[in-house]
């Protein structure tokens, strides 16, 4: 009788929480695509459009694919309301495995082993299909404001047990206009990429004032080992000095010019 007197109380928080979850319907979603899944991999053996074997061998060595790139973005919308919502009517196409509102609360909307629709046409190096291989977080902020400090602590630790989890790289935390430079602007140039950085969470440059840019330095080039598409040169300088120096204006100049120097040797 105690254990249940006890128990009584859990119950009733259980149930309370699942009668006033707005999105009860779109996670009865979420679970039916994702058993769908799990259905897929449990097929034994998978079928092979090549079928002149006569019987499956299945290799002693897999593991599951990981995230190796973390992106970050803003979410563009006036609230972190709004972005669920947009996140979970299927007519938008688009998600993304985390979403952080200002006041630092967390919603982790995907699996990070499944595939979000976060990046869309973009490119990081050699990595043109930017979903398949990465993390995207959102965060709440429209585009022309601050980032407030409570979201800004929870990306944090956030960031350093994905960067534990998967083993990512400090160079492959990037954002949204890093991989799309043509079209996508986020997080917008208030972002405090150099403080993530000394986290560990992105590469960064050091003083600049001693350091003498040769008169033959192929800056594209650079940008390029960097990891930005150059094929829209005026985009991918703006990219870069966005996340790098804060400024969104274009053209190359003396003390990007510095920046990048000294900055592309670290992705050499």
């Amino acid at each position: 009788m105690r254990k249940l007197c006890l128990l009584l109380p859990v119950l009733a928080l259980l149930i309370n929480s699942c009668s006033t979850n707005p999105y009860r319907a779109t996670n009865k979603s979420y679970k039916k695509q994702t058993k769908a899944f799990a259905k897929l991999l449990s097929q034994y053996p998978l079928q092979d459009s090549v079928n002149n074997a006569s019987y499956f061998v299945g290799t002693t060595n897999l593991s599951m694919r990981r995230p190796n790139f973390v992106i970050i973005h803003h979410t563009a919308q006036n609230s972190c309301e709004q972005t669920l919502k947009t996140f979970t009517l299927p007519r938008t196409q688009v998600s993304a495995h985390y979403v952080i509102c200002k006041d630092g609360t967390v919603h982790h909307m995907l699996n990070d082993y499944l595939r979000a629709h976060h990046a869309g046409v973009s490119r990081w190096g050699n990595s043109t299909d930017i979903n398949s291989n990465s993390i995207g977080i959102e965060l709440d902020n429209n585009g022309f404001e601050s980032f407030d400090e409570r979201q800004l602590n929870s990306l944090n630790l956030l960031l350093e047990r994905l960067k534990k989890s998967f083993n990512i790289p400090s160079a492959n935390f990037i954002g949204h206009g890093d991989i799309a430079p043509t079209r996508k602007n986020d997080p917008n140039w208030r972002f405090p990429w150099q403080t993530l950085s000394e986290k560990g969470f992105g590469l960064w440059w050091s003083d600049t004032s001693n350091v003498q840019v040769p008169e033959n330095f192929d800056y594209l080039t650079a940008i390029r080992i960097v990891g930005y598409d150059v094929k829209d040169t005026s985009a991918a300088i703006v990219g870069f000095k966005r996340h790098f120096l804060m400024d969104t204006t274009k053209g190359m100049t003396p003390e990007a010019a510095k920046v990048l120097f000294q900055l592309h040797k670290k992705y050499l």
